[in-house]
């Protein structure tokens, strides 16, 4: 199948746009919210109208498209042949709920399993990370340049709070190498931090939608992404990862211990 990336990126930017919009507007309205696997994994009315609005704005643009998406409203995807999407209507949904910010909105595209764009728009500073390897990476209008390739001792790590409170795979002797430890809650929102150079190293739970277009930008700009146990990432399932510059994830497989 025969893709442009620059198309992509522009109908992606156009479509993170309105939805950033929307979920401004949203953010002060009343929500209907619920639980899904445990009371801290929430859902509202507006995840579900997001990512309705979104899923079916792509199958418009790209009928022959396969989409995964967050709540369900995706298609089921067995493999990664041909054009595929990533959707993730709002990441950062405890933010969303209980603070009004620091959530994200995220799009990713592979094709046939290699990929291709990503898209992330932090919602409340309307500022939109986006791009790929073909095509470089930017925030809304403004290309960046790829951040320096710091070591552990120079940088900032973001580590899932329940990972590093429960100290799963020794992360907190990565912790301690690094100059500091920071929390967000919004993959999103971290993966701007990566893209930037504010933190050196990310490391959760994630799913394939938490995943997918910050995969593409941090590869794009030189990063590594990898899983725990040093396999291959699989887009299908949701796995242990660790994004950061060279020099930080080559320390980290070191230092954690998987199991």
């Amino acid at each position: 199948m025969q893709v442009d990336s620059k198309e992509i990126d522009a109908f992606l930017v156009e479509l993170l746009t309105k939805v950033g919009k929307f979920l401004r507007e949203d953010s002060i309205k009343k929500m209907s919210v619920a639980t899904k696997k445990n009371r801290n994994d929430l859902v509202t009315n507006f995840d579900k109208k997001t990512e309705q609005y979104i899923n079916g704005k792509i199958k418009d643009a790209y009928p022959e498209a396969t989409i995964v998406s967050e709540e369900g409203y995706g298609d089921l995807v067995k493999d990664m042949s041909g054009l595929v999407f990533f959707v993730d209507p709002i990441d950062g949904t405890m933010n969303f709920v209980k603070r009004g910010d620091n959530f994200a909105s995220m799009i990713g595209a592979y094709i046939d399993g290699e990929p291709l764009n990503g898209a992330i728009i932090d919602v409340m500073s309307n500022e939109i990370y986006h791009g790929g390897k073909e095509i470089g990476l930017f925030i809304n209008d403004r290309k960046i340049d790829n951040p320096k390739n710091l070591p552990l001792v120079e940088g900032l790590v973001d580590v899932s709070a329940p990972m590093a409170l429960a100290n799963k795979f020794a992360v907190q002797d990565v912790i301690k190498k690094s100059s500091g430890f920071r929390v967000y809650g919004s993959a999103g929102i971290i993966f701007g931090h990566l893209l930037t150079g504010k933190e050196v190293m990310y490391m959760s739970y994630l799913a394939p939608w938490d995943l997918a277009a910050g995969r593409v930008m941090c590869e794009a700009a030189g990063m590594s992404v990898v899983s725990i146990d040093g396999a291959p990432i699989n887009m299908l399932e949701s796995q242990v990862v660790i994004v950061g510059t060279q020099k930080v994830v080559s320390e980290a497989l070191k230092t954690l211990k998987a199991r």
